[in-house]
């Protein structure tokens, strides 16, 4: 697992003046999680991206220094997210959360395919990355940079799952065991992709539950009248027994 070093400033203000002012000095502003509390920092955005382009990206470990007016103190933690401008991309807030070296904690982790090209994709199949990340529950130094799975042995039909998945002593898988990860899917037909790409709206047919709803009207109507049958010949035949 990798660690990064790095320092925020403790701020004394927050919202969106304090904000777009630490922005214009090319910091941007965050928050640390973590021991049931918040404190508001801010962060060089350089720091940042070296983090999210380093070999474990969000799960990195981060050797935080914290720089106050009249404290200063470490904290480890991981980037637990972040947020970007949607034009320019660049960085416009962080949240990191504290962690402890010795309490287990849960994170997503990539999962890389690896291998040569699978067998079934040579006979024509279709390679298919189901499950792009995992959860795992772990020590933090046990966090893995992320989870390779070598796919060259699968065959047209074949499926790597989440039970089949080999994770290091003290790594825990938490995602559901039958969910599939990696998959070879057979190859569509000719014929049936063209009259996928060539059919109209009007030779889709109308999903079944839409059309058994439309029919039921009837039927309820059949019901009712029934019930009423059956409600009539009692009353009926105690008008019999009194003319008697």
């Amino acid at each position: 697992m990798q660690k990064i070093g790095l320092s925020a400033d403790i701020r004394e203000k927050s919202g969106k003046g304090a904000a777009r002012s630490i922005r214009r000095d090319g910091m941007i502003p965050a928050v640390l999680y973590g021991q049931g509390s918040a404190k508001t920092i801010s962060l060089n955005p350089a720091d940042v991206l070296k983090i999210l382009h380093s070999e474990s990206g969000e799960n990195t470990l981060i050797n935080l220094k914290l720089k106050g007016k009249d404290k200063e103190a470490e904290k480890v933690a991981i980037l637990r997210d972040f947020q970007r401008d949607p034009v320019t991309g660049k960085l416009l807030h962080a949240d990191l959360f504290e962690i402890s070296m010795d309490k287990a904690i849960k994170v997503k982790v990539h999962v890389e395919i690896t291998g040569d090209q699978p067998a079934g994709v040579k006979e024509g199949g279709l390679l298919q990355h189901n499950m792009r990340e995992v959860m795992v529950e772990c020590l933090p130094s046990l966090i893995p940079d992320n989870i390779k799975i070598d796919a060259s042995a699968l065959k047209i039909g074949d499926v790597i799952h989440v039970r089949d998945i080999n994770v290091a002593e003290g790594v825990t898988i938490l995602d559901d065991s039958t969910m599939a990860v990696v998959s070879v899917a057979a190859p569509m037909s000719e014929t049936k992709l063209e009259q996928m790409l060539t059919a109209t709206p009007a030779e889709i047919k109308e999903p079944e539950v839409v059309a058994k709803g439309k029919e039921a009207a009837p039927a309820e109507e059949g019901a009712k009248v029934e019930k009423a049958e059956k409600a009539e010949k009692p009353e009926k035949a105690a008008k019999a027994e009194k003319s008697k």
